[in-house]
């Protein structure tokens, strides 16, 4: 339905915003030049979405706010971190008018982002580590040589897996129409697949190997 399509761009152009204004403090003058170019082509956008849906530009606004604090802190708890990223996710299901659905969609969103976060921190572990910036995999697993070893991959796959199970026992509740067959395979499929590929050392190794075809 277009209202769908209206709200998830909405949401779409937010997060982009503020993922572009963390870039811009990430990265200082120069290097932030990038991000400030894309701040500037996108502010008309911004400024619109903001007018329609205030709420998630603030709460969004807030949870970054939250992990920019957490890391700055090096929080030494991954599940803190993990948490900030996630409710900035679950914030979306708060533009669904329906109670029981929006139910729904924050525990997917909410163990989606949670994923998103622990699954980017161990694929970028060995750059962070490298360059000294925070990732909360240090500090839980120990592991300021950069890498995990088996026992740490098993008890972070773990962890992983009880999101993704949490994200399926709510997308069983609700009924997502034509999207189902999509969003089933990412649930039960897709983040398994990632997820195994980052722990194990494979997945930025197909990845270069697809942009060195795409070169060809």
């Amino acid at each position: 339905p277009q209202p769908a399509f209206d709200t998830a761009a909405d949401l779409s152009v937010i997060l982009t915003w503020w993922q572009l204004t963390d870039g811009v403090a990430d990265h200082g003058f120069f290097r932030g030049l990038p991000y400030r170019a894309a701040l500037l082509a996108l502010g008309r956008a911004y400024r619109k979405a903001r007018a329609r849906r205030p709420g998630f530009d603030e709460r969004t606004r807030a949870h970054l706010e939250e992990l920019a604090r957490l890391e700055g802190e090096r929080c030494p708890s991954m599940d803190r971190a993990a948490d900030a990223f996630a409710a900035l996710l679950a914030g979306a299901a708060e533009e669904e008018p329906d109670p029981v659905r929006r139910r729904v969609l924050e525990q997917l969103l909410y163990h989606l982002g949670r994923w998103i976060y622990l699954v980017d921190a161990a694929d970028d572990l060995k750059k962070d580590v490298k360059s000294g910036s925070y990732n909360p995999l240090v500090y839980r697993f120990h592991a300021e040589g950069g890498t995990l070893t088996a026992e740490d991959r098993a008890a972070l796959a773990a962890t992983l897996d009880s999101s993704v199970r949490a994200m399926a026992a709510a997308f069983e509740l609700a009924d997502f129409g034509p999207w189902r067959a999509i969003i089933e395979s990412v649930v039960y499929e897709g983040l398994y697949a990632v997820g195994a590929a980052v722990l194990n050392g494979t997945f930025r190794k197909g990845h270069r190997r697809k942009q060195r075809k795409a070169g060809a």
